[in-house]
């Protein structure tokens, strides 16, 4: 969820159509009968987007959604006493120009702003720290990062962690300095990308752009969006995907109920779902675009839901806390200051955010509440929970994606192979990748694309 908080990088591209051979594609008899124009692998918003672009322009289209809802990495639960909490992407990040804040206004949503600078944080022995004391953290993380990108000027093919280590190796930073610095590497960029900094490549783990203005949430959730935007198409939900041909006289998908025809085809599917070669393809995807699906890093980023019988927290925005253990329990958003619900909202990323996905749901609560009674003692009980876990999600398999050290791979990705397949989903976006109005751009271009031919 790269946010306004970091100035991201500039990497424009563009999508060209790659030709193959005739012998390389698989030829099959269609359907006329039942053959759409178009059809969407995925009802999330990129998949809706490319969709109503094309149902605009008079194109016959029909979504296939592995799920039994729509929204796929947009999801809005709202199981704890009717109370609606977006369980994936909660943020439009910069509402300045972004094409969400078109349809917010358009579909009349209410949205409110997140103020990162309203933070109470904590220390390991659950201590408030002082302003004073944050500033100089602050500082130091700020010194060594501008380090790491000087680092990152020359043609050193390591990870960002192992840039990092140079530089506080040079500084000689104190056990407790640097438990203070990992605080705000894993709050400030490994929640960001959703990855541990030793698995994003120093050269280019933050290429891509950035949105002015706020970063807002729905206090009535994200699906709204999703609700809107899908009223009006032709979805058909709990159909999974497991095989595509494709060919000169079009594509046919093979789902658990069936077998669907069309002219051509956009493939929304998650890069943790490409990655673990669910769906096959005939004749088999080529090397390039083979290479992009692997180089990318698909992340984590679950959340924790915990909704008590009344607040007791801090008024502030977010709850930080400085744990020991690099990426525990390091962020919380107070719903409360959103909704006026009791609930607060714990983050965690990368791999410990991967670890906890194998723990029990109540071993999960226990640990964010060891935590919180670090931080304010003795409290009730929370009365619900709801604990996501992105990675083992078979039609999500990881949260978002992050950069592999060949800049060109995203464009690799989002290539469309003869004028047949067609492809998009944040993790296809350069410029916007990993984020909800990336998704959607992705999707309007990947069916521009298609009523060009």
């Amino acid at each position: 969820m790269p946010s306004n908080r970091r100035q991201l990088l500039k990497l424009s591209v563009g999508a060209l159509l790659t030709t193959l051979s005739y012998n390389q594609l698989t030829e099959f008899t269609s359907s006329k009968e039942s053959k759409v124009d178009v059809i969407i692998i995925g009802a999330g918003i990129a998949g809706l987007a490319a969709a109503t672009e094309l149902q605009q322009q008079g194109y016959k289209t029909l979504i296939l959604e592995a799920r039994d809802r729509l929204g796929g990495r947009i999801w809005t639960n709202s199981s704890l006493d009717q109370i609606p909490l977006d369980l994936g992407a909660s943020w439009i990040h910069g509402t300045k120009g972004n094409p969400l804040s078109d349809l917010v206004k358009k579909f009349n949503l209410k949205t409110l702003p997140t103020n990162y600078a309203s933070l109470s944080l904590y220390d390991s022995k659950g201590k408030s720290i002082s302003e004073v004391k944050y500033k100089t953290m602050e500082s130091r993380f700020e010194q060594v990062m501008s380090a790491v990108e000087k680092l990152g000027e020359s043609p050193l093919n390591i990870s960002l962690q192992a840039a990092i280590d140079k530089v506080t190796a040079k500084l000689q930073l104190s056990p407790s300095a640097l438990t203070e610095l990992n605080y705000f590497i894993n709050s400030q960029i490994e929640h960001e990308f959703a990855a541990d900094t030793a698995s994003l490549p120093l050269q280019t783990w933050d290429e891509g752009k950035s949105q002015r203005g706020n970063d807002v949430v729905f206090p009535k959730g994200y699906s709204q969006i999703i609700t809107n935007l899908g009223a009006n198409l032709r979805i058909e939900t709990n159909q999974i995907v497991s095989e595509i041909k494709y060919g000169a006289t079009g594509v046919e998908v093979k789902t658990n109920q069936g077998v669907f025809l069309s002219d051509r085809l956009i493939i929304t599917l998650p890069l943790g779902v490409l990655k673990s070669e669910a769906v096959k393809f005939m004749p088999p995807l080529p090397p390039q675009k083979l290479r992009a699906i692997k180089n990318l890093g698909v992340g984590v980023l679950n959340k924790l839901c915990l909704q008590f019988p009344e607040k007791f927290w801090d008024d502030e925005e977010l709850l930080g806390y400085i744990s020991a253990i690099k990426g525990e329990w390091a962020e919380f958003l107070n719903i409360d200051h959103y909704t006026k619900q009791p609930i607060l909202m714990g983050f965690n990323a990368g791999s410990y955010g991967t670890q906890l996905e194998m723990r029990s749901d109540q071993e999960i609560v226990n640990s964010a509440l060891v935590v919180l009674r670090k931080i304010y003692g003795n409290f009730p009980n929370p009365k619900g929970f709801l604990a996501t876990r992105w990675r083992s999600d078979p039609f999500a398999k990881g949260s978002y994606s992050f950069n592999s050290p060949n800049a060109g791979d995203r464009q690799a990705l989002a290539k469309p192979m003869s004028d047949r397949l067609f492809w998009a989903g944040e993790a296809t976006s350069t410029d916007y990748p990993a984020t909800v109005h990336g998704a959607l751009i992705s999707g309007r271009q990947a069916a521009k694309l298609i009523t060009k031919l």
